[in-house]
């Protein structure tokens, strides 16, 4: 358990590129599957790197950090 109650799964990563080039603009999406609501968290900050990458460009000295939250659903009852 993370100490922020409803955050049961919590991933935060940086990733670091000196040089980073697209062919293509990447597809992404986080899903979180199963019924119900659960509080949620998908997010990432970027350094030198736009929200809509141009493909071959080169995008220098950049930096992203993703965060990821998650609460776990209690199960059904039986």
């Amino acid at each position: 358990m993370t100490e922020e109650p409803g955050k049961d799964i919590t991933l935060h990563t940086t990733v670091h590129a000196d040089r980073l080039r697209f062919t293509a603009p990447p597809r992404t999406a986080v899903r979180f599957p199963g019924t119900g609501e659960r509080p949620s968290v998908s997010r990432s900050d970027r350094t030198n790197l736009p929200d809509t990458v141009e493909p071959d460009v080169d995008y220098h000295d950049v930096t992203v950090h993703y965060r990821l939250e998650t609460g776990l659903r209690e199960p059904p009852p039986d």
